[in-house]
């Protein structure tokens, strides 16, 4: 499975093509679906375009996205820089009313196990992030069904990330929930191959690398994910 990840928090003068308003990410979503994507993620923002976990601003983003794009799965973050108060990030998840399928969940950040029950209680898919060796051991640990585990890479170094998904690949714990394996900024697409390698789910989008790989500038999510599975196809 290739989830398309669509804005992060790219600003628009980081890549104008980068959708924003519900709208935008709902019309993203059906191009990306079309061009292979099996789920999307997303950080739907507030009127002034900040990344947000309020009902209104969760709502409206999955609520768009699920009219436009049908049966296509839907995820959010609740990355502790939204919400840094793991009290108000979780009073902030019990009050949505349009549920996404999943919501990803760092199990570094405070409170990330409270915050995953908060999510699995509503019915939420809980995927955990895992970005270190000692957060996998942490994520051995838990008690939240999860649907997901993303193994991300976070070192710009092509050789480092590739590293550290061996590291914290080889601590996945024996029945654990399918894997997603993906990286950020230059690593991205040499880890994208080695999950395709793997046999394993990953993910591409503006949020993770603005770049083909080449280096060419990539002017939007469709681009990217076209790109990918060209690259799953050899």
């Amino acid at each position: 499975m290739l989830k398309a990840c669509l804005n992060g928090g790219v600003t628009r003068a980081q890549r104008a093509a980068v959708p924003i308003t519900p709208a935008e990410l709902a019309a993203d979503a059906v191009r990306c679906a079309a061009a292979g994507a099996g789920a999307v993620h997303v950080h739907p923002r507030d009127r002034t375009g900040v990344e947000s976990l309020a009902a209104h601003d969760i709502g409206a983003a999955v609520e768009a996205i699920r009219t436009a794009a049908t049966g296509l799965p839907i995820g959010v973050s609740t990355g502790a820089w939204i919400a840094p108060d793991p009290t108000a990030r979780i009073r902030a998840i019990q009050a949505w009313t349009v549920l996404p399928d999943f919501a990803s969940v760092n199990v570094h950040e405070e409170g990330a196990v409270e915050v995953g029950q908060a999510l699995h209680r509503l019915g939420v898919g809980v995927e955990a992030g895992v970005w270190t060796v000692d957060a996998m051991a942490a994520y051995a640990r838990w008690s939240v069904p999860c649907v997901r585990v993303l193994v991300e890479c976070m070192a710009a170094d092509e050789a480092r990330a590739l590293a550290d998904a061996a590291a914290m690949l080889a601590l996945v714990p024996r029945g654990s929930p399918p894997v997603l394996l993906h990286a950020e900024g230059p690593a991205a697409w040499s880890v994208l191959r080695d999950a395709i390698r793997r046999g394993l789910d990953s993910r591409v989008g503006l949020e993770d690398v603005r770049n083909f790989p080449d280096g060419q500038p990539a002017p939007d999510n469709v681009s990217l994910v076209v790109t990918a599975r060209g690259v799953g196809a050899h």
